[in-house]
C-alpha cells in the first residue's frame, strides 16, 4: 500500500479549500464575540467517561479509544465538542451567572456520518449556559442562522423537534426503559408497519398514536397553528407537552424572524435525534439542495450535573469544512512581487509592506516565468535609488 494513501474518510486540506475555511473560521468567531460569546479550547483527547456526558452517549461508538499509560485508564478522542464545553463551565468556570462560550476545533469519528461526509469534522459552535428561558434559545438559533448566512445567501429550512415528546408518552405509559429504546428508533426511522408491530400487543392506541406522531409534520407559523393544534390532540396532557407546545409557537411569533426572508420554520414531530439528552426543542438546518444538515443544535439542561453541577443549557454546533464547500470560491488575493537578493534596503522595503498588510511574494532566481498560486498586481522595483511599488 502506497504511503501517501489516506485512511477513508479522512483527507487533507488543499490551499485553497484551507484558506476558504479558515477565512470563514474566522469571520464565525468574530461573530460570536459580537453576540458576548468567550472562546475556549478543550483538549483533543480525554478520559472516555468525561466524554461519555450529555450526546458523548449517542457517540460512544464513535469515539477512538486506547489505555493511557500514565493513568491506565481508557482514554478517547473527542467525537463532539460539547461535552467537553459542559464540563468547562461546570467545573473550571463554576459562574453564577449566564455564560456563553464559543469554540473551534478538530473531532474524529470512526466512521463517517454520510457517504460525502469527514471522518476528521471541524466543528464550530455555541453554548449559553445558566437560563432556563426560551431566550437562549432565540439566541441561538439566531445566531446559528447568522453563522450559516456567512457561508452565502442561501435558501434555508429550520427544522423544529420536540425531542423528548416520545420519552413523555412512553414513561406516562409506563413502558420498560429497553422498549423505549426500540420505539424512538422505529419513530425516528418511520417505520410504521413495525412500529405497531412491536407495540400493537401492548397497547394498540399507543401504537396508532405514535404512528400518527411520527408523520406529524409541516411548516411554523404565527398565523397558522393547526399542526399544533392537532399535535395537542394526539399528545396526552402533562406540564411538558403544554411546554414544549407552547415553546413552539413563541418560537414562530418571535419578530425576528421577519429580517430573514429566506427562512422557513418548520417541525417534526418525528425527528428523535438526541432524545436520550435533548430536554427541550431541538433544531436542524438545511439549505436547499444540499442533503445534510449543515448545523444542529437545542436544549440540554442539566448536562453538568455529570461533573457535579447542574445547569441550564442551549446551543449548537456546525461542521465548519461542510459549511465552508457551499461559500463562494474566493477569488485570488493581490500580491506584489519582489525579487529575492540579500540587500538590506530590499529587506527593509518588503518588511514595511509586509506590516502594512501587503502580501508580498519573493521570486526565488531562475523561477521568475512560473504562475504563482497569488495574482501579483504589483512589482517592487529598484528606481531613482530606492525600492518602489510599481502596477504589472
Amino acid at each position: 500500500m502506497p504511503r501517501w494513501l489516506l485512511p477513508e474518510g479522512i483527507s487533507d486540506v488543499l490551499p485553497t479549500e484551507a484558506r476558504r475555511i479558515e477565512d470563514l473560521r474566522r469571520r464565525l468567531l468574530d461573530l460570536f464575540r459580537v453576540y458576548g460569546y468567550e472562546l475556549v479550547s478543550p483538549p483533543l483527547i480525554e478520559y472516555l467517561d468525561a466524554l461519555l456526558v450529555g450526546s458523548g452517549k449517542d457517540l460512544a461508538k464513535q469515539m477512538f479509544q486506547t489505555v493511557d499509560l500514565l493513568s491506565g485508564r481508557t482514554l478517547a478522542v473527542r467525537a463532539d465538542i460539547t461535552p467537553q464545553v459542559a464540563r468547562i463551565d461546570a467545573h473550571r468556570l463554576n459562574r453564577n451567572q449566564v455564560v456563553r462560550l464559543c469554540y473551534t476545533g478538530s473531532v474524529l469519528h470512526s466512521r463517517q456520518e454520510s457517504l460525502s461526509g469527514s471522518r476528521e469534522p471541524l466543528q464550530a459552535g455555541c453554548e449559553i449556559y445558566g437560563h432556563r428561558g426560551l431566550e437562549a434559545d432565540l439566541e441561538v438559533m439566531e445566531l446559528m442562522v447568522q453563522a450559516i448566512m456567512l457561508a452565502g445567501s442561501h435558501r434555508l429550512q429550520l427544522d423544529l423537534c420536540p425531542a423528548g415528546i416520545v420519552k413523555t408518552i412512553c414513561e406516562i405509559k409506563g413502558l420498560d426503559p429497553s422498549i423505549q429504546d426500540l420505539i424512538h428508533d422505529l419513530v425516528l426511522s418511520k417505520n410504521l408497519p413495525q412500529l405497531r408491530s412491536q407495540l400493537g400487543c401492548i397497547d394498540r392506541s399507543l401504537a396508532d398514536n405514535l404512528c400518527e406522531i411520527s408523520m406529524l409534520y409541516g411548516e411554523l407559523s404565527a398565523t397558522d397553528d393547526a399542526l399544533l393544534r392537532r399535535a395537542a390532540e394526539l399528545l396526552p396532557e402533562h406540564p411538558l407537552v403544554h411546554e414544549v407546545l407552547d415553546g413552539l409557537r413563541n418560537i414562530a411569533s418571535a419578530q425576528f424572524w421577519r429580517d430573514y426572508p429566506q427562512l422557513n420554520l418548520s417541525v417534526d414531530f418525528g425527528d428523535m435525534r438526541g432524545w436520550q439528552y435533548h430536554t427541550g426543542i431541538s433544531f436542524s438546518a438545511y439549505i436547499d439542495q444540499h442533503p445534510v444538515a449543515v448545523a444542529r443544535g437545542g436544549r440540554y439542561d442539566n448536562v453538568g450535573a455529570s461533573f457535579g453541577r447542574s445547569r441550564a443549557a442551549t446551543g449548537f454546533s456546525l461542521e465548519l469544512r461542510e459549511l465552508a464547500s457551499l461559500a463562494p470560491e474566493p477569488s485570488l488575493s493581490l500580491a506584489i512581487k519582489a525579487p529575492w537578493r540579500d540587500d538590506p534596503a530590499l529587506r527593509a522595503a518588503v518588511k514595511a509592506l509586509r506590516a502594512a498588510g501587503e502580501i508580498v511574494v519573493q521570486v526565488m532566481p531562475g523561477h521568475e516565468d512560473e504562475q504563482e498560486a497569488f495574482e501579483c498586481d504589483r512589482s517592487l522595483v529598484f528606481s531613482d535609488g530606492n525600492w518602489q511599488v510599481s502596477a504589472l
